[in-house]
């Protein structure tokens, strides 16, 4: 037990970290779920790590590791939401963490966060016009916005994903929202070649059974992560 008390104060100082990360002037989704659980994991594993290394007061190397790892934690999942209330207000919108608002067709863009990544969601109507993948004029300057952004987070890893409905030939839909992810991922080579995949339509969000909910599965969805080792397949 007296080696854990080392681990529980330097966990327990995640709050105080959080609590100086107020960020004024965005458009807010006050939750930061990251900042709290990134100051969590990296207190805890430093914790551990500075209680393995070698040397005397073990105790006390484990409390400096936790500050250290929770500090690191904190600003990597702090990152993420700022760059999620950024992204919303630079796009017209808020941050909307509703797992039903990607079904509402009146939404043409959806920034949300989640734990490892921000999600962008451009509904397809607004961006490319039928079997075309070149960005319409409003289209583009939207995503023109989130490159300036990303310019402030050389850090972040994006991941570009395309989707389509079942009308036509899979190997025909794969093609398409291939090039309309590697459309938009070109605009957003910031910082290096973001990840792009076509996953045609795999992974729908509405039945495609109708018109309308056809409409609902055409997207393409930008992801923002703090690293390339919590990505994820798209597609699945």
């Amino acid at each position: 037990m007296k080696y854990m008390k080392p681990i529980v104060i330097s966990t327990l100082a995640i709050f105080m970290l959080g609590g100086c990360y107020n960020q004024p002037g965005l458009v807010t989704d006050g939750s930061y779920d990251r900042t709290k659980t990134g100051a969590a994991t990296g207190a805890l594993a430093g914790a551990i790590i500075g209680y393995n290394t070698k040397g005397r007061d073990k105790g006390k190397r484990a409390l400096i590791g936790g500050l250290l790892g929770a500090a690191a934690g904190t600003a990597i999942g702090y990152s993420l939401d700022q760059q999620a209330n950024e992204v919303a207000n630079a796009l017209g919108t808020g941050v909307n963490n509703d797992p039903l608002a990607s079904l509402d067709p009146n939404k043409n863009i959806i920034v949300s966060k989640h734990p490892n990544f921000v999600k962008i969601m451009f509904r397809d109507r607004m961006m490319f016009a039928t079997a075309s993948s070149e960005l319409q004029p409003t289209a583009r300057a939207k995503v023109n916005k989130v490159a300036t952004l990303l310019e402030n987070y050389p850090q972040t890893v994006v991941g570009v994903a395309g989707f389509t409905d079942n009308q036509g030939s899979f190997e025909y839909n794969k093609k398409l929202s291939e090039e309309r992810a590697h459309t938009v991922a070109n605009i957003l080579s910031i910082n290096g070649k973001p990840y792009t995949k076509g996953c045609a339509y795999d992974k729908a969000i509405a039945p495609n059974t109708s018109k309308e909910s056809r409409a609902l599965n055409r997207r393409v969805e930008v992801y923002l992560y703090a690293n390339k080792n919590v990505m994820a397949d798209p597609c699945r």
